[in-house]
């Protein structure tokens, strides 16, 4: 469900994967991403999910390398769900460091490690 104004997309790709015990014996999977999204250049960030196979949170933690040669930093959370075999729909909220908020929805897709979707500025 997205809000606000759409002002791009996103494309990612997952780089690497590290997983650590998380509350009530689940698991908690840590993925370092990488890709673009219009508006914000190159960008990498970590992704952290908790909950299990058919859904539950993820956070943000990410950077933004603009064209111009400016960095943005990015602090969000959001959820996920699943949609098919290795398919997750997420949608997540995100405070920038130039005091900006954003959402985005998107759809990974776990056999290829992608990570697409739109963004929308909020008000």
């Amino acid at each position: 469900m997205a809000t606000g104004k759409a002002i791009g997309e996103f494309s990612m790709k997952a780089i690497t994967a590290t997983y650590s015990p998380g509350p009530a014996g689940g698991v908690l999977s840590h993925v370092n991403w990488e890709g673009t999204a219009t508006g914000f250049g190159t960008i990498f960030g970590t992704a952290t999910y908790s909950g299990g196979p058919k859904g539950g949170n993820h956070s943000w933690c990410g950077v933004a390398y603009l064209d111009n040669g400016d960095a943005l930093t990015a602090l969000g959370q959001g959820t996920y769900e699943t949609t098919g075999k290795h398919r997750w729909r997420t949608e997540a909220f995100m405070q920038l460091s130039d005091g900006r908020r954003i959402s985005s929805e998107g759809e990974m897709d776990l056999a290829s490690r992608t990570w697409k979707g739109k963004v929308f500025e909020l008000s």
